[in-house]
């Protein structure tokens, strides 16, 4: 036993070590990347902005708008989807229909399906009756800058680009889980990202922002594909990567709502997430151990039996965390994060470990209520219904 806790104590404090030197440097890349200049359009085409939906969700009104005040001077027809007639996203439509009443905009209900994911049937039925050669795909719950289309416009026109999407911060309501929800956006994915696009590891593909050609689509063969894909963004930037595009990923941030009130909620959707980045890319997600310093240090602590080496390096682990966190509130411009209250920091690092430990387990998820098996190739199968 004492061999094997001295061996435990070993594997941690060298994990330890490479996840402090991991999050100083992601922090120094985070700065980095938002720093660098954006690209503007040479010329404004018309655009077709998609967005699927799925019932009345928190400020779906306020996101919806900020897609609105562009100030993009080409044609956009906005493109609003839903399964079922009946479902209550239409009156925030209706509301911003209101708003904007010389705004070009296309509703279309249509229940078909082609697969498990709905989002990806959703796409499928709405882009019949889009007009415009550039598609731009948004996610319900994303709120944009003003400089959001004519930026995405401008990257996707740089010579050798097929697809732009756009990494996210957290949008969130007042209230702890809600705050601890944004702050795995904020504090792992995001810098998780930007680090692995540095390195020449990562090869991402956002859902909640995706911008390509009609073109590009027909080349890929089209969304239909992936109807069965729980990381179907994953999967449409590797079919562009396959037919020879490139995948750029800007210097622009969106918001992405983060709205679960509960210790569960947060939970189930955090160990989605992380199944979901599993079955992406399996080595990758092995890997994002390193994300999660402050764990592995008082694992070692407390396999060490408390020695000094081991407390010195989860107080640089600390250290480095509280860095991170104030390096991209300074480069997203953001107020400072309530997650900086010591006991709370604590606390969530502890369950975000817990969380990434627990997506090695059994391969399934709940996705809008619906249990799903999750293949070894990322394909979805429903299991069984749930509240």
């Amino acid at each position: 036993m004492h061999i094997l806790l001295q061996a435990l104590t070993f594997l941690c404090e060298l994990g330890g070590l490479l996840s402090v030197i991991y999050t100083g440097l992601a922090g120094m890349l985070v700065g980095r990347f938002f720093a660098r200049r954006a690209s503007f359009p040479a010329h404004y085409p018309g655009v077709t902005l998609a967005k699927p939906l799925h019932g009345n969700e928190w400020e779906l009104e306020s996101h919806l708008a900020s897609h609105f005040e562009q100030d993009y001077p080409g044609p956009i027809q906005f493109l609003f989807g839903v399964h079922d007639a009946n479902d209550d996203a239409l009156a925030a439509v209706n509301a911003v229909r209101t708003r904007y009443p010389h705004a070009d905009i296309t509703v279309v209900a249509d229940g078909r399906l082609y697969g498990a994911n709905r989002k990806i049937a959703n796409l499928v039925n709405m882009l019949e009756h889009a007009r415009h050669e550039v598609l731009c795909f948004s996610d319900s719950d994303v709120r944009v800058g003003r400089s959001y289309l004519s930026q995405v416009i401008g990257t996707l026109q740089k010579p050798g680009i097929d697809l732009v999407t756009t990494p996210y911060r957290a949008l969130s309501p007042a209230g702890l889980w809600p705050l601890l929800s944004g702050a795995a956006t904020n504090y792992h994915f995001l810098p998780g990202v930007i680090t692995g696009l540095a390195i020449g590891r990562a090869r991402p593909c956002f859902g909640q922002s995706m911008a390509m050609t009609r073109e590009t689509l027909t080349r890929i063969g089209g969304l239909v594909q992936f109807s069965n894909h729980l990381a179907e963004d994953h999967a449409i930037g590797e079919a562009v990567r396959r037919t020879g595009g490139s995948v750029a990923v800007p210097p622009i941030v969106t918001e992405h709502a983060c709205v679960e009130n509960s210790f569960s909620k947060v939970f189930r959707h955090e160990l989605r997430w992380s199944r979901t980045i599993r079955a992406a890319d399996r080595s990758g997600h092995l890997g994002a151990v390193l994300m999660h310093p402050l764990a592995l240090t008082l694992l070692a602590t407390i396999f060490s039996g408390g020695e000094t080496s081991a407390w010195l390096l989860t107080f640089a682990a600390l250290l480095a965390r509280i860095l991170l966190i104030w390096k991209v509130d300074n480069a997203l411009e953001g107020k400072p994060s309530g997650i900086l209250r010591l006991p709370l920091l604590v606390l969530w690092e502890i369950v975000q470990f817990s969380i990434y430990a627990a997506s090695f387990g059994p391969s399934s998820v709940v996705w809008r209520g619906v249990r799903f098996r999750v293949s070894r190739d990322g394909k979805l199968s429903a299991l069984r219904g749930e509240e």
